[in-house]
């Protein structure tokens, strides 16, 4: 039964930690599309 909690405990870091990585490269991802506009509305 340990075992068991050990290992949803770990998934859900895992899954935590994903989830960030996902949300930082579409931040990313965004800031890069916004100075890309930002450069055209210059133009």
């Amino acid at each position: 039964m340990k075992s068991i909690a050990t290992l949803l405990a770990a998934a859900f870091v895992l899954a935590l930690a994903g989830c960030n990585t996902v949300q930082g490269v579409g931040q990313d991802i965004q800031k890069g599309g916004q100075v890309l506009e930002d450069a055209a509305k210059k133009k």
